[in-house]
C-alpha cells in the first residue's frame, strides 16, 4: 500500500513523465506535447491547476447502483484523467482508506484494553499513561501495560504459590483412619531416629540427643534396655538382620556396634484410646517440653561397645548394615561415607564425591547397594555387587538439601528434600522419577513400610503425612505440639507414638 501510495502521489502531482505510450501501474497515460513537458518541468508551480479530485468511498459496505461503474460516479467533475485510470485510483484509495480504518479500529480496541488495565491497577497506586488512539505507539504501550500486569500478578500471588499443598491429595473418603495405639516416654531430649528389629524378640529402638539409645517393648511400651556408650548425640540406630546387635551413629564422630539381651514382658490389653486423623485436630494438648512420667525407669544399661568405628573427622549422622550383616556403612558431616568390616572393624572403602555434608545413608535389603544423600542437593547410588568394580551414580533430582534417600522392598528409591518434594525412583530407570509428591513444608528423614509400601513423611511443620508409592496421600498422623526440628531430622521430643492405619 505504501508503494502504491507513492506512485499515486506522483501521478496526482504531475511528476510522472507524460511521454507517449508510458504506463503507470500497467495503465496507459494520455500523451501530451514535448514542449508542454519541458514547460511543465521549468515552471511546475505555474502549470499546477487548482482543481481537486473528489473521491467517494466505494468499499464493499457501500451500495452502488447497478450498472454504474466507479468512473461513471465522477462524471461532471473537472478532471482530465481517463475513466480507466480514475477507476483504478478509486480502488487504490479505497484500499488505503480501509487499511487506515482497520488501524483506527485496532487502536480503539487497544485504548479500551489500556483503560481496563488502568482500572485494575488503580487500587495499587499504579497508572499507565495512555496516548492518542490514533498514534502508532499504542501497541507498544499496551504491550508494556500487559507486562506490568503480569509482573504485578506474579508479585501478588508469590506468597500463595509457596504454600502449594500436595498435588496428589486424596479425597476425604479415600483417606486412611489413624488410631493411636501406644506412646513411649522416657528420653530426656529429642529423638532423632527409630528402628524395629527384623527377627524375634521384636523390640523398638530409639536414638536420642540425650546421648543414649533405648530399647522398648512394642506391646507394653516398657523400656527394656539403655545404651549409654556414646559421648555425643545418638543420631541413628539400626539392628543387625539376624543377630541381637545394634549399630548406632553419634555426634562424637564414631559409630558403635553393641550387643543386647532383652526379655519381653507379658503382653497387656491395649488401652481404649482412639484419635482420628483430622487435618484440623491435634492429638495432644500438652505444652512443649511436658513429659509423661519421670523419665526412663530403672533398666539394664550397656556402656561398652563390641566394636567402635572411628575413622570419620566429623559428626556421624547415619549408619546401616549391608545385606548379610558382615559390613557396615556410615555417613558423616566430613562429606564421606565409610565401609567397614564387622569382624575386624577395619575401614574397607571411603566413599567420596559429595561436595557438602552427608545427611543420610541407607542399604538395599537384598542387594549390595548403598544410597547416600547430601546437602549438595544430590544423592548417590553405590554398587558393591561386583567386588572388583565399585560403581557410583549421581542423581540431581532436587533443588535443595536431600535430607534422606531410602530403598524400598521393591526396586525403588524414595528421596526427600528441603525443596518440599519427595520423589520415587525406579532403580531400572533413574533418569526421571516415577512419582513426585509436593508438600507445603521441608521433608526430613523419611521412612517406608516393608509390607504395605507406605511412605511416612515427617515435616518441619510438626506434621507426619502418609502416602502410597504412587504419590497419593493416605492420611496425616495426629500432630504433637512438642515436635521440633533442630537441624538434622524430625524430632519427636521426648516421646514416640505408634499409630495404626486402616
Amino acid at each position: 500500500c505504501c508503494a502504491l501510495s507513492a506512485v499515486l502521489l506522483k501521478v496526482i502531482c504531475g511528476k510522472v513523465s507524460r511521454g507517449q505510450g508510458h504506463e503507470v501501474g500497467g495503465m496507459p497515460v494520455e500523451g501530451g506535447s514535448s514542449s508542454g513537458s519541458a514547460s511543465a518541468a521549468r515552471h511546475p508551480k505555474q502549470k499546477r491547476k487548482a482543481h481537486s479530485l473528489s473521491i467517494r468511498r466505494t468499499n464493499s459496505t457501500e451500495e452502488r447502483p447497478p450498472g454504474i461503474q466507479r468512473g461513471d460516479m465522477l462524471e461532471g467533475q473537472d478532471s482530465k484523467l481517463p475513466i480507466s485510470l480514475r477507476n483504478n485510483l478509486l480502488d487504490l484509495f479505497g484500499q488505503i482508506e480501509r487499511e487506515f480504518e482497520n488501524l483506527y479500529i485496532e487502536n480503539l480496541e487497544l485504548r479500551r484494553e489500556i483503560d481496563s488495565l488502568n482500572e485494575r491497577l488503580t487500587g495499587d497506586g499504579q497508572t499507565i499513561e495512555g496516548g492518542d488512539p490514533t498514534k502508532g505507539a499504542l501497541k507498544t504501550k499496551a504491550s508494556h501495560s500487559t507486562s506490568q500486569l503480569s509482573q504485578k500478578l506474579k508479585t501478588t500471588y508469590k506468597a500463595s504459590t509457596s504454600k502449594i499443598v500436595s498435588s496428589f491429595k486424596a479425597t476425604a473418603g479415600s483417606r486412611a483412619v489413624c488410631q493411636l495405639l501406644k506412646e513411649y516416654v522416657g528420653h530426656r531430649d529429642g529423638i532423632w531416629d527409630l528402628s524395629v528389629t527384623r527377627n524375634p524378640p521384636v523390640v523398638l529402638g530409639t536414638a536420642s540427643a540425650d546421648h543414649s539409645a533405648l530399647l522398648w517393648s512394642i506391646e507394653t511400651g516398657k523400656c527394656l534396655l539403655r545404651y549409654a556408650g556414646h559421648a555425643g548425640s545418638v543420631n541413628s540406630i539400626k539392628f543387625h538382620p539376624t543377630e541381637q546387635m545394634a549399630l548406632t551413629a553419634s555426634g562424637d564422630q564414631t559409630a558403635h556396634i553393641w550387643r543386647y539381651m532383652v526379655q519381653l514382658p507379658a503382653p497387656q490389653p491395649p488401652p481404649d484410646v482412639s484419635a482420628l486423623c483430622d487435618d484440623d485436630q491435634d492429638s495432644s494438648d500438652r505444652e512443649e517440653g511436658e513429659v509423661d512420667g519421670e523419665g526412663p525407669c530403672e533398666v539394664p544399661t550397656v556402656r561398652l561397645a563390641t566394636a567402635t568405628l572411628k575413622s570419620h573427622q566429623g559428626v556421624v549422622i547415619a549408619a546401616d548394615w549391608l545385606v548379610g550383616g558382615r559390613q557396615v556403612v556410615t555417613a558423616s558431616w566430613d562429606r564421606a561415607a565409610n565401609l567397614y568390616e564387622l569382624e575386624t572393624s577395619e575401614l574397607v572403602h571411603t566413599l567420596t564425591g559429595h561436595d557438602q555434608e552427608l545427611t543420610h545413608c541407607c542399604t538395599h535389603p537384598t542387594q549390595r547397594l548403598v544410597v547416600t544423600s547430601s546437602r549438595d542437593t544430590t544423592f548417590r547410588l553405590w554398587d558393591f555387587r561386583d567386588p572388583s568394580i565399585h560403581s557410583v551414580n549421581v542423581f540431581q533430582g532436587h533443588t535443595d538439601t536431600v535430607t534422606s534417600a531410602v530403598f524400598t522392598v521393591g526396586d525403588n528409591v524414595v528421596s526427600g528434600s528441603d525443596d518440599r518434594t519427595v520423589k520415587v525412583w525406579d532403580l531400572k530407570n533413574m533418569r526421571s522419577p516415577i512419582a513426585t509428591i509436593r508438600t507445603d513444608s521441608a521433608v526430613n528423614r523419611i521412612s517406608v513400610s516393608a509390607n504395605q509400601r507406605i511412605i511416612a513423611l515427617p515435616h518441619d511443620n510438626r506434621q507426619v503425612r502418609l502416602f502410597d508409592m504412587s504419590g497419593v496421600r493416605l492420611a496425616r498422623l495426629p500432630r504433637s505440639n512438642r515436635m521440633v526440628r533442630t537441624g538434622m531430622t524430625l524430632v519427636f521430643a521426648l516421646s514416640i507414638s505408634i499409630v495404626k492405619t486402616s
